[in-house]
């Protein structure tokens, strides 16, 4: 599997475009619908997932799935009407010749996930280099996220790849003191 990371709005949030051969999977498509369609293109869209229900992660998914004829997925607790499908913590989805797990992750917002593939974490707004994602929305919950990095981020191997919903990425060895 390899991947592309596409930066969009005004919050600068991480978009990827996951490519298997020619079928690929979308994360977050937060802004800039033109960028994220032609950067999908060449592929046949499989899923759109959601890290979370904010609008700098979903504001171009209306767009996206009209373009793409894809389905897109969020966890209940963050549910939208533009969604079609429900993840649930620890459900497989089989991608190409990869498995992405979805794992529940509430804190940043009831229904935040994160997305584990290989060794490639996709945190949405859960970590980022140097701490956890913004508590001070509604929804936000202190000791829900940081329950969600110990036990569900920081029991992975210090060489999970870290690709958050903002940013730069980083590792979880390299945030594995801070927890």
């Amino acid at each position: 599997m390899v991947f592309e990371r596409l930066v969009v709005g005004e919050l600068e949030s991480n978009c990827y475009v996951l490519k298997s051969v020619d079928i690929g999977i979308i994360i977050d498509p937060g802004a800039e619908p033109d960028k994220i369609i032609a950067a999908a293109s060449s592929l046949e869209i499989q899923l759109i997932l959601a890290t979370h229900r904010h609008y700098d992660h979903v504001d171009a998914l209306t767009e996206v799935k009209k373009a793409t004829g894809a389905k897109a997925a969020i966890h209940p607790l963050d549910w939208l009407h533009t969604f079609d499908l429900k993840l649930q913590d620890g459900q497989i989805i089989k991608f190409g010749d990869e498995q992405i797990t979805v794992l529940h992750t509430p804190g940043h917002t009831p229904g935040g996930c994160c997305f584990l593939i290989g060794t490639d974490l996709f945190s949405g707004d859960t970590l980022f280099p140097g701490g956890h994602g913004n508590i001070s929305f509604r929804g936000g919950d202190q000791q829900a996220i940081l329950k969600s990095i110990k036990e569900r981020l920081m029991v992975l191997p210090d060489k999970t790849k870290v690709y958050p919903g903002h940013g730069p990425g980083t590792t979880i060895g390299q945030e594995r003191s801070l927890y």
